[in-house]
């Protein structure tokens, strides 16, 4: 490729990419809300799953990798697992049950009602994708889908869903990774919003798996919730100081 046909090509993806940013930005009250729930649940002790093929597939980890680690502030880490990425659990479901059901088993297996599936595919139509979201609407999840143009089977069997409208697989996934730190964003602005009530006096955090790293207010009863944690009084939980100058790729 010429350093002009290089040129022409970035020319062209930036017009695909304003067009589908715009439409994105008449979205935002979707990512808004997908962060709310995704706090509330994770809070509540709940699971993100994600997955996809291919580059979605790489978007899935990354997603994933935002939760398990973080996006900008610091905060504890939530359970958040890439389905694409299980290599042994893909290659044998794969090999004992077929190409369609290599989300699917999965979703099943981790999967619990309450918890968030989260599907991206460029056409909307990949097979296993859009299996693993009715097995996850199937026994109670929270399935929501970043696709391309709409209507497709993806949109049709999802809770709620992104559609991209772009005419080229490139812009999609681009559009689809900006969604992607939009609702990380969104997550990160509302634990802290969580969070802070629960110091100001509302008990502690939210949810009867509030997770180990959780502490009670000052005041609040630990003991409250079904699965509330004792610690030795002297205790202090071990935690890993990451540099507040570095940021993950």
């Amino acid at each position: 490729m010429t350093a002009l046909n290089a040129l022409d090509w970035i020319e062209d993806h930036e017009r695909e990419l304003h067009a589908a940013l715009a439409a994105l930005r008449c979205e935002s009250g979707t990512v808004a809300r997908w962060g709310r729930t995704l706090a509330e649940r994770l809070l509540d002790g709940g699971r993100l799953l994600a997955a996809g093929n291919g580059g979605s597939a790489a978007e899935a980890q990354h997603l994933t990798s935002e939760l398990v680690g973080r996006f900008l502030e610091e905060r504890r880490p939530f359970s958040a697992i890439s389905l694409c990425a299980e290599s042994s659990s893909v290659t044998a479901i794969v090999n004992d049950y077929g190409a369609d059901e290599m989300f699917a088993r999965q979703v099943e297996g981790h999967g619990r009602p309450g918890d968030v599936l989260v599907l991206l595919s460029t056409s909307g139509t990949s097979p296993n994708v859009v299996r693993a979201a009715e097995r996850g609407r199937e026994i109670g999840m929270h399935v929501w889908a970043m696709t391309g143009r709409g209507p497709n089977p993806l949109q049709e069997r999802s809770d709620d869903a992104l559609c991209v409208d772009a005419p080229s697989t490139a812009a999609i996934q681009a559009v689809h990774l900006v969604a992607i730190h939009a609702l990380c964003a969104v997550l990160d602005a509302e634990l802290a919003n969580l969070t802070a009530g629960a110091a100001l006096g509302a008990g502690p955090a939210r949810g009867a798996h509030a997770g180990l790293n959780a502490e009670p207010a000052l005041g609040a009863d630990p003991t409250l919730g079904a699965h509330a944690l004792t610690a030795a009084p002297h205790a202090s939980p071990v935690r890993a100081t990451p540099d507040p100058l570095r940021r993950s790729a």
